[in-house]
């Protein structure tokens, strides 16, 4: 970068005086207007033809005073050229360190989409409610204030009935998302401590994960439904284990078949955004039906209300008693798989999760099962 100049110059004014200002060669950033300049007045003057001692020795002091801001401001403009990599460094950690970490959490969350916008909205409005209306910046964040967070979302109420505390997994979601952030802003720079890898996580409780057993499947999918696309998504999910978000938005172009291996879905999972390629049965592509242009969804015309207003009364009409959301279909497939002899981490790869231990649950709750059937024999 070339060396800037600052000139100081004279500019006649009213009352025979002259007023001292700077010229920077080439134009400089004003701090307070943002737009670049070539002129700072110093509100420094000089009478152009002293008449008195006293207007000469003012003279004097005042351009004295005008020089040695003129050598400040060359030094600080050229600083730049003689900072050591150290120094630089420093310097812009501390510019990031004053911008805004809520405005940089609010940003990342505007990229999400859907039910997962949603979850990050939610954990932002109480991240802001845990900071009491206070400007955080950068340099504040900090491994106490993450884990203070952390108790706060403990014992928080619910944004959507406040007689109700959060739970511990819907608090664990929320600090989730703060812990993603600050991965995120550690590994651009813009932290220089992995607080992320600092503070534990919420500790995950086992939910209740209801499903059809084979019988109950058969059951259901042989009861007549009122709404022909509920029925096929439902049977789908039940053979593939993939979610509502995936199928909804699933389309031809993502069918693909390959020659001696069948039939595939490669996509882009909508809650992880991570790409996936599962292979699936027969059974499962019969279920699609006719190939349509490659850009239409596969199920076109579904309505996520049609399923919430369809599956309860679709159910209870095949008599099963279980609360069965539509979720609960890709949990029998896990489960089924589970008691049919799949090895673990080949259901926990065909499910798309990112670690063996979220699939783990599908084994605990079939282990359960088998003590439920050992139990049931008496000789008493």
């Amino acid at each position: 970068m070339g060396k800037s100049n600052v000139t100081l110059r004279k500019k006649t004014i009213s009352k025979d005086r002259m007023s001292l200002y700077l010229d920077f060669y080439p134009p400089i950033l004003n701090q307070k207007t943002n737009k670049l300049t070539r002129r700072e007045f110093l509100k420094l003057y000089i009478f152009e033809k002293p008449r008195s001692q006293t207007q000469k020795i003012s003279n004097i002091e005042n351009i004295r005073a005008a020089e040695l801001i003129q050598i400040r401001r060359q030094n600080e403009i050229n600083k730049e050229n003689i900072y050591s990599s150290f120094e630089q460094e420093q310097l812009q950690i501390q510019e990031i360190g004053k911008t805004s970490f809520l405005k940089y959490f609010r940003k990342l969350a505007e990229k999400k989409n859907d039910n997962n916008l949603s979850t990050w909205k939610c954990s932002i409005t109480h991240f802001e409610n845990f900071l009491e209306g206070k400007h955080l910046q950068f340099k504040d964040v900090t491994i106490s204030l993450v884990e203070d967070f952390r108790d706060y979302l403990l014992k928080a109420k619910s944004l959507r009935n406040i007689e109700k505390t959060l739970s511990p997994n819907t608090a664990l979601s929320y600090h989730n998302k703060l812990k993603a952030t600050l991965k995120k802003a550690y590994k651009e720079g813009k932290l220089r401590t992995d607080i992320n890898a600092s503070v534990d996580s919420i500790k995950e409780q086992e939910s209740q994960r209801n499903f059809l057993t084979i019988e109950e499947a058969k059951k259901l999918f042989n009861t007549d439904c009122s709404n022909d696309i509920v029925r096929r998504i439902s049977i789908f999910s039940t053979l593939t284990g993939m979610r509502y978000s995936d199928i909804a938005k699933l389309k031809w172009s993502e069918i693909e078949y390959f020659e001696n291996d069948g039939y595939y879905i490669r996509f882009k999972q909508k809650k992880t955004e991570r790409l996936a390629t599962m292979p699936i049965s027969d059974d499962a592509r019969n279920i699609l039906g006719k190939r349509g242009d490659e850009s239409q969804n596969v199920f076109f015309g579904l309505k996520k209300w049609d399923v919430d207003r369809v599956l309860p009364v679709w159910i209870t009409r095949a008599g099963i008693t279980k609360h069965i959301t539509f979720h609960c279909f890709r949990h029998t497939y896990a489960t089924l798989q589970i008691s049919l002899g799949t090895d673990i981490f080949t259901i926990s790869k065909m499910l798309g999760h990112k670690n063996v231990k979220t699939t783990q649950i599908y084994t605990k709750i079939i282990d359960e099962k088998k003590r439920e059937a050992a139990n049931r024999i008496n000789l008493k």
